[in-house]
């Protein structure tokens, strides 16, 4: 404790006393009347603690207990301690960009590369549950020169028994979000996190998402687009790996490598929350101003 704390300890000690009704006390010590009076304010001020400087000169600061031991100070003056303000987190700054682990490739390169990873994804079976319900993987359709690459979920049933992503009642919609935003869909490759139909369309489980991310990794490493949209919150944890909502994500670019990365709802949800479809309506003109398409 230092010596301001101290001193304000025995103001307050003293005021404690004489609230208590104790009056009667020996002359104090005169080198601790000489601080009191040295630090506290003027008579004609009355400090922080309530005590003014006269009725301090004439305080006194011993006194004999009821029990045996003399009374001690207080050694924990709790109301006197000083917060150390926590220092605020340092602020996140914006996303910047990162190469990409490979050079890119020509579209002869890309189509084998791709063919290559697609009969890895069909031998794989490292989810016991998704391998043994399956009819088949949904590696991703598109061009494999290509701007933009859209990422959704996992397939659903329309999307396992077909072998492509996006052929439900979501990718009815998409179409539609597409034709709006004015992207031919036959301008995009398309692919889920997931290569897999989990049971009943369930989200698919961190440890399927781990165990996919090396085939999703590669084939965007092999794809190298400038624009990634995730669509829905599965999307935004494979790629940008974040379990933060939509909602806070939505509205502005991130970066996936040298990708800009537009978070976006899901159409699947749009169906059952069409409310949400003014606000995805929005991220796309965001793009569509980037791309310099939006007519004003």
């Amino acid at each position: 404790m230092d010596s301001n704390q101290w001193k304000l300890a025995s103001l307050q000690y003293l005021e404690h006393l004489s609230k208590l009704g104790i009056r009667n006390l020996p002359k104090p010590h005169a080198n601790l009347q000489e601080i009191l009076v040295d630090w506290i304010a003027p008579a004609s001020q009355t400090p922080a603690g309530g005590v003014s400087a006269k009725e301090a000169q004439q305080a006194q600061v011993a006194v004999t207990p009821r029990t045996a031991s003399p009374l001690k100070p207080p050694t924990s003056p709790t109301v006197l301690q000083t917060q150390v303000p926590t220092a605020p987190k340092k602020p996140l700054g914006p996303p910047v960009e990162s190469p990409w682990s490979t050079p890119a490739k020509n579209p002869e390169e890309r189509t084998a590369a791709l063919a290559e990873l697609k009969l890895k994804v069909e031998g794989c079976k490292e989810c016991h549950e998704l391998a043994c319900n399956r009819r088949q993987t949904v590696f991703g359709v598109g061009p494999v020169a290509t701007r933009f690459v859209m990422v959704g979920e996992a397939p659903g049933a329309e999307e396992d028994r077909l072998g492509e992503p996006f052929v439900g009642p979501a990718g009815q919609l998409l179409d539609k979000i597409l034709v709006a935003t004015g992207i031919p869909r036959d301008q995009v490759y398309i692919l889920n996190t997931v290569k897999c139909r989990p049971p009943n369309n369930r989200v698919p489980s961190e440890v399927e998402l781990e165990n996919c991310s090396p085939f999703l990794e590669a084939q965007l490493e092999i794809l190298q687009p400038y624009y990634i949209i995730c669509w829905g919150a599965t999307a935004v944890r494979a790629i940008l790996g974040t379990s933060e909502p939509v909602g806070r994500l939505r509205g502005r670019f991130h970066w996936y490598k040298k990708a800009k990365v537009v978070v976006t709802y899901h159409p699947s949800y749009l169906l059952r929350a069409p409310e949400a479809k003014k606000l995805t309506w929005e991220d796309m003109k965001m793009l569509m101003r980037e791309l310099g398409t939006l007519k004003t």
